[in-house]
């Protein structure tokens, strides 16, 4: 891939292209650069979305994990007592799933290269599915959730966990400063890479916020849909019925 410096989210396959750079060439410091950036809480975070999976009542489902990265919230999944089923994790940035090859392990987890607006799986084959910070990224948001919307069974759930900007103004504020100062200068030090962690404030700032992207979930099939903000609205955790 050509090397470019322009940070500002882009569109259409040009999004695409400046996302699956970014996450290829940071993929050897992601894992280090997302516990430290979150002070661990992206941790917790991920508890609480695969709380939301209702995986115990089909513990023995089939599960994707789309946008999986290297895994930590497909593992989330995968390592929780009395899970006895498979995780799918898919991502279309290869490099992420090599780094994080050695955490799977013993677990119940395989990969598959694969992009999320062109999911390579058969309709109604999930037993749920997960996103992780990934929607955001995504060149054609409605696009993508109809896609997971396709591939996940009747009545089962989609759950997305996904950055957002706080509701309190002084916590907004706050947020804001370090998003927009703090973060860039860590991730570019950590990372060596020139302006990924622009990239990511950028991206959070065009983002739909929590009540837009549930109505787009509605747009696209899914029902009983519901939202919480965690951390203080730092980040949401969404969730639909297909």
């Amino acid at each position: 891939m050509q090397p470019t410096t322009d940070a500002a989210p882009k569109s259409g396959v040009e999004r695409e292209k400046q996302v699956q750079q970014i996450f290829s060439e940071i993929a050897p410091r992601y894992d280090l650069l997302n516990h430290v950036l979150s002070l661990n809480i992206d941790r917790s975070w991920r508890r609480k979305a695969v709380d939301r999976l209702s995986w115990t009542d089909r513990p023995k489902g089939i599960y994707l994990d789309a946008c999986a990265g290297t895994y930590d919230l497909a593992l989330e999944l995968a390592c929780r007592s009395g899970f006895g089923g498979r995780v799918v994790a898919s991502d279309f940035a290869h490099p992420m799933l090599v780094e994080g090859g050695p955490k799977i392990g013993g677990a119940a987890v395989e990969s598959v290269c694969g992009d999320s607006l062109r999911l390579p799986f058969h309709d109604d084959v999930f037993d749920g599915a997960t996103v992780g910070f990934g929607v955001r990224n995504l060149s054609d948001l409605r696009t993508g959730l109809a896609e997971l919307r396709r591939v996940v069974k009747p009545g089962r759930k989609l759950v997305v966990l996904e950055f957002t900007v706080p509701p309190n103004r002084i916590m907004r504020a706050g947020y804001l400063f370090y998003f927009h100062n703090i973060l860039p200068l860590v991730g570019r030090i950590v990372s060596g890479h020139p302006w990924a962690y622009t990239y990511l404030p950028e991206s959070v700032k065009e983002f739909p916020g929590p009540d837009a992207l549930g109505a787009l979930f509605k747009e696209v099939g899914f029902h009983d849909v519901g939202w919480k903000l965690v951390s203080g609205g730092i980040a949401a955790i969404h969730w639909g019925a297909a």
